[in-house]
């Protein structure tokens, strides 16, 4: 893989709208990369190319994507909202546009979105509302793109909306899931957690491309996670980086959740996690040091 002195971030201020509730997912894009951009993380911007309701229509009933597109559906976060209807094309087209990058540049770019793996076929929940991992890899399967997509899924929670819609399909081969979520909850099993890590990485090292959700919330002072401390986490980006920089193979990654709060009632905390994981991007793949 070829290294970079910059971190690629796909990222448009379309992509945003404000916080609907208790979940910061929607106006986090902006708040993360300015926040790296504060820290003075050599940031290279990428714009995304918002996807179309076809592709839509590859991981999810048109009707569906119809009615919330035109506000006849709740969205994720159970609200009826134009601004966060405007930017659900562009949350998904940043992780597909990140994915056909990683692809043609033979690298590791970041589309700083949430809020796709607890999107079904036709419903949503938990501040998801479009699954943008499975119309990813639909669409680089379709285009030929990829022959085989790996979704490596770190957040908290299980991904039951993309394990929901990989049935729908009948399981299609040429995707490689992997849910962590639900499975490890208890900060005595990091260590097993770290040996079921590798070994699933050694298993998409076989893939063309690695879709990688680098979730804040399993952080132990999370209000809605709680088992792995910062470090930790850190540890848990770092192998993922530098098993894909080690099997040159394309990595994509998105920030999923992460729901601490500061005395301010801001997400400093979650900034610090998602900062961390850039700054691992960069030490495996461009000039920062650890």
């Amino acid at each position: 893989m070829t290294p970079s002195d910059q971190l690629s971030v796909v990222f448009s201020d379309r992509m945003v709208a404000r916080d609907q509730g208790y979940s910061p997912s929607a106006g986090k894009p902006a708040q993360v990369v300015a926040d790296w951009q504060a820290h003075g993380l050599p940031l290279r911007l990428i714009e995304p190319e918002p996807v179309t309701v076809d592709q839509f229509a590859l991981a999810h009933s048109r009707t569906y994507v119809e009615a919330v597109l035109g506000l006849r559906c709740a969205n994720g976060f159970g609200t009826v909202s134009q601004e966060v209807a405007d930017s659900l094309p562009y949350t998904t087209g940043a992780l597909l546009t990140a994915a056909r990058l990683a692809l043609r540049e033979r690298g590791a770019v970041c589309a700083p979105c949430s809020g796709f793996h607890h999107a079904h076929w036709d419903r949503n929940w938990g501040f998801c509302t479009f699954n943008g991992l499975m119309v990813t890899a639909r669409c680089l399967l379709t285009e030929r793109s990829a022959r085989r997509v790996a979704i490596l899924d770190c957040d908290q929670h299980f991904g039951d909306g993309t394990e929901g819609i990989l049935k729908r399909l009948g399981n299609p081969p040429e995707i490689r899931h992997f849910s962590a979520g639900g499975q490890f909850n208890r900060s005595y099993q990091v260590p097993q957690f770290w040996e079921v890590l590798d070994e699933e990485l050694s298993a998409m090292a076989e893939c063309d491309v690695l879709l990688y959700q680098a979730g804040a919330d399993p952080h132990v002072e999370d209000p809605l996670g709680g088992w792995l401390t910062t470090e930790e986490l850190r540890e848990r980006d770092a192998r993922v980086f530098e098993a894909a920089a080690r099997g040159r193979l394309p990595i994509v990654w998105d920030l999923a959740g992460g729901y601490q709060r500061d005395a301010n009632g801001g997400i400093a905390p979650v900034l610090e996690i998602h900062r961390n994981t850039a700054r691992e991007h960069l030490r495996v793949f461009g000039a920062e040091k650890r």
